[in-house]
């Protein structure tokens, strides 16, 4: 009995979730078949699924969404833990479509932003430009949304929350310098700016994808 009621609540959760099911299904799939490839094998399925200049400029626009497929640089099993409790709070919270909206809106813009400047630095031949680079992983949405979510909490989540973020991921950028870490700084920008407009501000979600105007009584 106990085993069927996981079982019936562990469905019940997956109907209420189904976006961050289906994606952190799609990302254990993933990262199970690339476990179980060569090393060789996995560095080219990386290296044709990273969204960077290259890939973009010969049309492989694709990248953008199968990028956001690869767990990387921290372990999987985190990385998708991740992944799961902030965009199944902002579904929860939000509904479906503004939690995964929040989430691809990070993940897509940040990456655009960050291999833009690296276009404009090759057109303009600036030493480092990087454009065949490994742009792959989940950090741009995962950082979005959870901006997103600390910017639309109570006051003082909202304060040390956003706080503490900036200077983590401020600090990394500051010691690695790494791509990847200015792009967390834009993703963190983009989940505040995602956080006050009408979209998410002005309404306040009651269950899946049901709203109710801000100041109303469900």
């Amino acid at each position: 009995m106990a085993a069927q009621r996981t079982v019936d609540r562990s469905v019940a959760l997956a109907r209420r979730l189904p976006a961050t099911t289906a994606y952190a299904a799609l990302l254990l799939a993933t990262a199970a078949w690339l476990a179980s490839q060569p090393l060789r094998e996995q560095a080219r399925f990386i290296r044709h699924n990273s969204s960077n200049v290259h890939h973009l400029e010969v049309g492989k626009w694709w990248t953008l969404l199968t990028s956001g497929l690869v767990v990387d640089g921290v372990p999987v099993p985190l990385g998708i833990a991740a992944v799961a409790a902030a965009l199944g709070i902002a579904e929860w919270r939000w509904g479906t479509l503004r939690g995964m909206g929040t989430f691809l809106f990070g993940h897509i813009v940040a990456t655009l932003l960050t291999e833009g400047v690296m276009w404009l630095m090759r057109l303009a031949h600036v030493p480092g430009a990087l454009t065949r680079a490994r742009d792959v992983g989940i950090s741009y949405g995962l950082v979005a949304t959870v901006a997103c979510l600390l910017a639309l909490s109570g006051h003082r989540t909202r304060l040390y929350g956003l706080s503490a973020l900036t200077t983590l991921l401020t600090l990394a950028w500051v010691i690695d310098h790494e791509l990847a870490d200015a792009g967390h700084l834009v993703a963190l920008g983009l989940g505040i700016v995602a956080s006050r407009s009408r979209w998410l501000r002005d309404r306040r979600t009651v269950g899946q994808g049901r709203t109710v105007p801000t100041g109303t009584t469900p």
